[in-house]
Protein backbone atom coordinates (compact mmCIF):
# COMPACT_ATOMS: atom_id res chain seq x y z
CA UNK A 1 0.00 0.00 0.00
CA UNK A 2 1.29 3.44 -0.72
CA UNK A 3 2.08 5.88 1.57
CA UNK A 4 -0.85 7.91 2.84
CA UNK A 5 -1.05 11.59 1.12
CA UNK A 6 -1.20 14.45 3.86
CA UNK A 7 -2.30 18.11 2.52
CA UNK A 8 -0.18 20.34 3.90
CA UNK A 9 -1.83 23.80 2.65
CA UNK A 10 1.85 26.84 2.24
CA UNK A 11 2.19 29.87 3.19
CA UNK A 12 2.59 32.61 0.61
CA UNK A 13 6.06 35.01 1.07
CA UNK A 14 7.64 37.37 -1.42
CA UNK A 15 11.01 36.62 -2.32
CA UNK A 16 13.06 39.90 -4.20
CA UNK A 17 10.63 40.65 -6.97
CA UNK A 18 8.52 37.44 -6.65
CA UNK A 19 5.98 35.41 -5.08
CA UNK A 20 6.17 31.68 -3.56
CA UNK A 21 4.49 29.29 -2.01
CA UNK A 22 6.46 28.10 1.38
CA UNK A 23 5.70 25.11 4.03
CA UNK A 24 8.48 24.49 6.15
CA UNK A 25 10.56 21.65 6.14
CA UNK A 26 10.41 20.96 9.48
CA UNK A 27 6.46 19.85 9.08
CA UNK A 28 6.85 17.90 6.17
CA UNK A 29 9.55 16.01 8.20
CA UNK A 30 7.14 15.49 10.61
CA UNK A 31 4.40 14.07 8.07
CA UNK A 32 7.65 11.99 6.81
CA UNK A 33 9.28 10.82 9.88
CA UNK A 34 6.22 11.53 12.75
CA UNK A 35 3.08 9.94 10.69
CA UNK A 36 5.10 7.81 8.31
CA UNK A 37 2.99 9.57 4.66
CA UNK A 38 3.74 11.32 2.31
CA UNK A 39 3.15 15.24 2.40
CA UNK A 40 1.56 16.87 -0.61
CA UNK A 41 2.29 20.77 -0.25
CA UNK A 42 -1.15 22.89 -1.34
CA UNK A 43 -0.55 26.24 -3.05
CA UNK A 44 -2.73 28.68 -0.74
CA UNK A 45 -4.79 29.89 -4.50
CA UNK A 46 -7.78 30.77 -2.00
CA UNK A 47 -11.09 30.28 -3.91
CA UNK A 48 -9.09 29.05 -7.18
CA UNK A 49 -8.58 25.72 -5.10
CA UNK A 50 -10.28 23.38 -6.22
CA UNK A 51 -11.13 21.17 -2.56
CA UNK A 52 -13.22 18.41 -4.10
CA UNK A 53 -10.29 17.28 -6.51
CA UNK A 54 -7.72 18.07 -3.58
CA UNK A 55 -9.73 16.30 -1.15
CA UNK A 56 -10.81 13.51 -3.31
CA UNK A 57 -6.46 12.65 -3.13
CA UNK A 58 -6.34 13.38 0.45
CA UNK A 59 -5.31 10.60 3.31
CA UNK A 60 -5.28 13.50 5.84
CA UNK A 61 -4.30 17.32 6.51
CA UNK A 62 -1.86 19.00 8.53
CA UNK A 63 -2.03 22.52 9.10
CA UNK A 64 1.20 23.74 10.36
CA UNK A 65 2.68 26.88 12.27
CA UNK A 66 3.48 30.50 10.34
CA UNK A 67 4.77 33.67 10.70
CA UNK A 68 2.10 35.25 9.73
CA UNK A 69 -1.68 35.54 11.88
CA UNK A 70 -5.23 34.74 11.09
CA UNK A 71 -7.10 38.13 9.87
CA UNK A 72 -9.19 39.14 12.92
CA UNK A 73 -12.32 39.92 10.66
CA UNK A 74 -12.49 36.02 10.45
CA UNK A 75 -13.93 36.33 14.18
CA UNK A 76 -15.50 39.95 13.88
CA UNK A 77 -12.95 42.33 14.59
CA UNK A 78 -10.38 44.74 13.64
CA UNK A 79 -6.29 44.27 12.96
CA UNK A 80 -4.97 45.20 16.81
CA UNK A 81 -1.24 45.93 15.75
CA UNK A 82 -0.77 45.96 11.99
CA UNK A 83 2.79 45.61 12.43
CA UNK A 84 1.94 42.34 12.91
CA UNK A 85 2.15 40.28 8.89
CA UNK A 86 -0.93 38.32 7.32
CA UNK A 87 -1.36 36.42 4.83
CA UNK A 88 -5.10 36.91 3.44
CA UNK A 89 -4.73 33.99 0.59
CA UNK A 90 -3.90 31.51 3.11
CA UNK A 91 -6.72 32.65 5.30
CA UNK A 92 -9.03 31.75 2.22
CA UNK A 93 -7.34 28.55 1.63
CA UNK A 94 -7.45 26.63 4.95
CA UNK A 95 -10.65 28.13 6.06
CA UNK A 96 -12.98 26.14 3.94
CA UNK A 97 -10.20 23.10 3.66
CA UNK A 98 -10.82 22.86 7.00
CA UNK A 99 -14.45 22.50 7.09
CA UNK A 100 -14.69 20.36 4.27
CA UNK A 101 -12.06 17.82 5.38
CA UNK A 102 -13.77 17.82 8.79
CA UNK A 103 -16.99 16.91 7.10
CA UNK A 104 -15.82 14.24 5.43
CA UNK A 105 -14.20 12.49 8.03
CA UNK A 106 -10.72 13.02 7.03
CA UNK A 107 -7.80 12.69 9.38
CA UNK A 108 -7.07 16.59 10.43
CA UNK A 109 -3.74 17.85 12.45
CA UNK A 110 -2.73 21.58 13.22
CA UNK A 111 -0.30 23.29 15.04
CA UNK A 112 0.15 26.51 15.94
CA UNK A 113 -1.29 28.48 13.63
CA UNK A 114 -3.37 25.52 12.10
CA UNK A 115 -4.30 25.37 15.78
CA UNK A 116 -5.94 29.02 15.92
CA UNK A 117 -7.19 28.34 12.21
CA UNK A 118 -9.72 25.36 13.22
CA UNK A 119 -10.82 27.18 16.36
CA UNK A 120 -12.03 29.95 14.21
CA UNK A 121 -13.22 28.34 11.07
CA UNK A 122 -15.71 26.64 13.05
CA UNK A 123 -16.75 29.77 15.37
CA UNK A 124 -14.63 30.58 17.78
CA UNK A 125 -12.61 33.53 18.21
CA UNK A 126 -8.82 34.62 19.67
CA UNK A 127 -6.74 36.98 21.89
CA UNK A 128 -4.84 38.87 19.41
CA UNK A 129 -2.38 39.54 22.33
CA UNK A 130 -2.50 36.83 25.36
CA UNK A 131 0.24 38.99 27.06
CA UNK A 132 -2.07 41.73 27.30
CA UNK A 133 -4.99 39.26 28.59
CA UNK A 134 -5.44 39.95 32.61
CA UNK A 135 -4.18 36.68 34.25
CA UNK A 136 -2.97 34.99 31.49
CA UNK A 137 1.44 34.78 31.00
CA UNK A 138 3.11 35.55 28.08
CA UNK A 139 3.84 33.26 25.39
CA UNK A 140 5.76 34.18 22.83
CA UNK A 141 9.59 33.29 22.30
CA UNK A 142 12.33 35.32 22.86
CA UNK A 143 13.60 37.02 19.43
CA UNK A 144 17.11 37.32 20.77
CA UNK A 145 17.16 33.57 21.42
CA UNK A 146 18.49 31.15 19.61
CA UNK A 147 16.14 28.44 17.69
CA UNK A 148 17.48 25.66 20.31
CA UNK A 149 16.28 28.37 23.01
CA UNK A 150 13.04 29.39 21.08
CA UNK A 151 11.69 25.90 20.87
CA UNK A 152 12.85 24.64 24.15
CA UNK A 153 10.27 23.54 27.01
CA UNK A 154 8.67 26.89 28.14
CA UNK A 155 6.03 25.55 30.04
CA UNK A 156 3.71 22.87 31.41
CA UNK A 157 0.31 21.48 29.89
CA UNK A 158 -2.20 20.01 32.60
CA UNK A 159 -4.23 16.96 30.09
CA UNK A 160 -7.84 16.14 30.44
CA UNK A 161 -7.50 12.71 32.25
CA UNK A 162 -10.22 11.18 29.88
CA UNK A 163 -9.65 12.95 27.01
CA UNK A 164 -7.94 11.54 23.38
CA UNK A 165 -4.73 12.88 23.50
CA UNK A 166 -3.83 11.42 27.20
CA UNK A 167 -5.02 8.07 25.68
CA UNK A 168 -2.49 8.46 23.09
CA UNK A 169 0.24 9.39 25.33
CA UNK A 170 -0.70 6.22 27.56
CA UNK A 171 -2.32 8.30 30.11
CA UNK A 172 0.19 10.96 31.04
CA UNK A 173 -1.15 14.22 33.19
CA UNK A 174 0.96 16.76 31.90
CA UNK A 175 3.92 17.91 29.22
CA UNK A 176 6.14 20.48 29.21
CA UNK A 177 6.02 22.26 25.70
CA UNK A 178 7.50 24.65 23.54
CA UNK A 179 5.58 28.03 23.75
CA UNK A 180 6.18 30.66 20.57
CA UNK A 181 2.81 32.53 20.03
CA UNK A 182 1.05 35.96 20.64
CA UNK A 183 -2.57 34.81 20.18
CA UNK A 184 -4.51 32.12 21.19
CA UNK A 185 -7.52 30.71 21.85
CA UNK A 186 -10.42 33.43 23.59
CA UNK A 187 -13.71 31.97 22.22
CA UNK A 188 -13.51 28.39 22.24
CA UNK A 189 -15.85 27.29 18.86
CA UNK A 190 -18.85 24.99 19.40
CA UNK A 191 -17.98 20.84 19.20
CA UNK A 192 -14.91 21.27 19.94
CA UNK A 193 -13.26 19.02 23.08
CA UNK A 194 -9.85 20.76 25.09
CA UNK A 195 -7.45 18.56 25.48
CA UNK A 196 -4.93 20.27 27.70
CA UNK A 197 -4.72 23.57 29.25
CA UNK A 198 -1.45 26.30 30.44
CA UNK A 199 -1.44 26.87 33.83
CA UNK A 200 -3.31 30.14 33.77
CA UNK A 201 -6.42 28.42 31.84
CA UNK A 202 -5.38 29.40 28.16
CA UNK A 203 -6.34 26.21 25.60
CA UNK A 204 -3.13 24.33 24.58
CA UNK A 205 -4.78 21.40 22.68
CA UNK A 206 -8.52 20.01 21.39
CA UNK A 207 -9.89 17.91 19.26
CA UNK A 208 -13.03 18.40 17.11
CA UNK A 209 -15.40 16.31 18.80
CA UNK A 210 -18.55 16.96 16.78
CA UNK A 211 -16.35 15.59 13.66
CA UNK A 212 -16.30 11.95 12.27
CA UNK A 213 -12.93 11.22 11.76
CA UNK A 214 -9.50 11.97 13.65
CA UNK A 215 -8.65 15.22 14.77
CA UNK A 216 -5.85 16.91 16.92
CA UNK A 217 -4.88 20.86 17.33
CA UNK A 218 -2.16 21.78 19.06
CA UNK A 219 -0.79 25.59 20.03
CA UNK A 220 2.70 24.42 20.43
CA UNK A 221 5.24 22.55 17.88
CA UNK A 222 5.89 19.57 18.54
CA UNK A 223 7.08 18.79 14.80
CA UNK A 224 10.48 20.55 16.12
CA UNK A 225 13.02 17.75 16.30
CA UNK A 226 10.36 15.50 16.16
CA UNK A 227 12.39 12.10 16.40
CA UNK A 228 13.73 13.08 19.91
CA UNK A 229 10.51 13.72 21.46
CA UNK A 230 8.85 10.57 22.14
CA UNK A 231 5.83 12.02 23.20
CA UNK A 232 5.14 14.18 19.66
CA UNK A 233 6.14 10.34 17.74
CA UNK A 234 3.42 9.46 19.57
CA UNK A 235 0.67 12.22 18.43
CA UNK A 236 2.39 11.97 14.68
CA UNK A 237 1.93 7.52 14.42
CA UNK A 238 -1.82 8.45 16.35
CA UNK A 239 -2.51 10.66 13.32
CA UNK A 240 -0.50 8.77 10.50
CA UNK A 241 -2.18 5.83 11.44
CA UNK A 242 -5.71 7.65 11.21
CA UNK A 243 -4.03 8.37 7.75
CA UNK A 244 -4.10 4.65 6.54
CA UNK A 245 -7.26 3.63 7.99
CA UNK A 246 -8.96 6.57 6.14
CA UNK A 247 -6.79 5.40 2.85
CA UNK A 248 -7.59 1.72 3.43
CA UNK A 249 -11.64 2.55 4.05
CA UNK A 250 -11.52 4.99 1.20
CA UNK A 251 -9.63 2.45 -1.21
CA UNK A 252 -11.95 -0.32 -0.17
CA UNK A 253 -15.16 1.53 -1.08
CA UNK A 254 -13.43 2.65 -4.46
Amino acid sequence: MRRPLVIVPACTTQIGQHGYHTAQDKYLQAVVVGARCMPLVLPALGGAVDLEAVLAAADGVMLTGSPSNLHPSHYGEAVRDATLPQDAARDATTLPLIRAALRRGIPLIAVCRGFQEVNVALGGSLHQAVQEVDGMLDHREGKALTLEQQYGPAHRVALEPQGRMAQILGGAAELMVNSLHGQGIARLAPGLAVEARADDGLVEAYTVASAPGFSLALQWHPEWRIAENPDSMKLFLAFGQACRNYQSKRQGGA
